[in-house]
């Protein structure tokens, strides 16, 4: 199948494009810089922004799937950068294909989630990620109300390890919830596995490891 991958060059979404490579998908990545793959991994490379419509266009045309994988340099710097992608995203699939499935990583913490956060993430939210997630909460809100097929993927703290297959989902939010780190790796598998086979459409969708 054929996968759109909107920033994509370093992090999740650099981690993404080699699972979906992995999987042997035709993958197609927008970012500002080159994506850096192996040698003999063909990558159809979009060199643009996410906030830019004729550059999203170029990177959506024939996906199967979109998966977004936006990142910031800095979380503590006040952006549009989610909202303005996704309300673009939306307009672009106003009267597009109704197959294709659009994947958002947004965090735990972002919308409504954001009272299920421990006491210590509450803090960072409150004060260090405040701007940052609030901008990720109206990316969410976007998404709700546009009419692509959606996933939200929420997950806890990013972290460096490798592909385990140790992660649990939850789609819904509740007391104790308790979610934490998670593997870059892990959360791109799972990204790439809704992709070929969505079960989680419009939903929310938190990840942490086991």
């Amino acid at each position: 199948m054929r996968i759109a991958v909107i920033g994509a060059s370093a992090g999740l979404g650099l981690e993404t494009v080699k699972t979906a490579l992995s999987r042997n998908h035709e993958v197609t990545t927008l970012s500002r810089s080159h994506v850096k793959v192996a040698d003999d991994q063909a990558v159809t490379e979009v060199l643009g922004s996410a906030t830019e419509e004729a550059d999203l266009a170029r990177a959506i045309a024939g996906a199967d799937a979109v998966i977004v994988t936006l990142g910031l340099a800095s979380n503590r710097e006040a952006t549009t950068l989610f909202s303005d992608c996704a309300a673009l995203l939306a307009k672009l699939n106003a009267d597009g294909p109704s197959h294709v499935r659009f994947l958002f990583v947004s965090g735990f913490g972002a919308g409504p989630s954001r009272d299920f956060a421990t006491p210590a993430a509450k803090l960072l939210l409150n004060y260090v990620l405040k701007d940052s997630y609030a901008d990720k909460t109206r990316m969410e809100e976007i998404i709700a109300g546009s009419s692509m097929n959606w996933i939200v993927v929420r997950p806890g703290r990013l972290l460096n390890g490798k592909l385990t297959h140790k992660y649990r989902t939850e789609n819904s939010l509740f007391r104790g919830i308790k979610i934490g780190g998670i593997n870059r790796a892990d959360v791109a598998a799972f990204l790439v596995d809704q992709a070929e086979n969505p079960t989680e459409l419009r939903q929310y969708v938190a990840i942490s490891a086991k």
